[in-house]
């Protein structure tokens, strides 16, 4: 009697572990009932105080002046991305212009550095992209490399997928495959 006891009590232990499991992840929500609105920028609906075109500050803030671009340190747009062929990581020579024009950049600012994203479209698993992006980025830096840029000015980052736009026609997905180069401010 003791022994089923157990038994029994084994058997409603194991099935409350299978039967609690991992609950449904949360629908996101609609993006037209958010703040980002349904384009991804900010609407500005319901929201007190917000500047139009958030390019002029907030009364009270003291951000007036500030490069819209520049985020802690970070200057995105400066450069021109570098743009690849699907799943390719080598730099076509048609982009390698812009690369020549970061180390003019590197050249002229001393104390600047650079940041090399990597960026895959929305095909194939989040880890290849991962590896894709990171190949792309470091394809970058080895170029960077090889006209004198110093390597304690360059930072590889990959992004993999992480930032396409998924079921993207073609022409998207081919902005999407790209090395962002953000300047980075000391």
């Amino acid at each position: 009697m003791n022994f089923s006891i157990k038994k029994l009590s084994f058997v409603l232990l194991a099935a409350a572990v299978v039967l609690s499991g991992c609950s449904k992840k949360p629908k996101r929500p609609d993006p037209s009932s958010t703040v980002l609105g349904p384009d991804g920028g900010l609407s500005g609906a319901g929201i007190s105080g917000l500047s139009d075109g958030l390019n002029g500050a907030a009364p009270g803030t003291d951000l007036t002046g500030r490069d819209p671009n520049a985020i802690d340190g970070q200057v995105r747009g400066l450069l021109q991305p570098v743009y690849f062929d699907f799943d390719q990581s080598g730099i076509k020579a048609s982009e390698r212009t812009k690369l020549d024009a970061a180390k003019a950049y590197l050249d002229a600012n001393p104390t600047a550095r650079i940041l090399l994203e990597g960026h895959c479209d929305w095909k194939g698993t989040s880890e290849y992209n991962l590896g894709l992006g990171d190949r792309r980025a470091n394809a970058a830096k080895q170029y960077l490399s090889t006209t004198g840029v110093a390597a304690e000015k360059i930072e590889v980052l990959s992004k993999g997928s992480l930032d396409a736009i998924e079921n993207a026609d073609e022409v998207t997905r081919a902005k999407d495959r790209r090395v962002e180069l953000v300047v980075l401010k000391q």
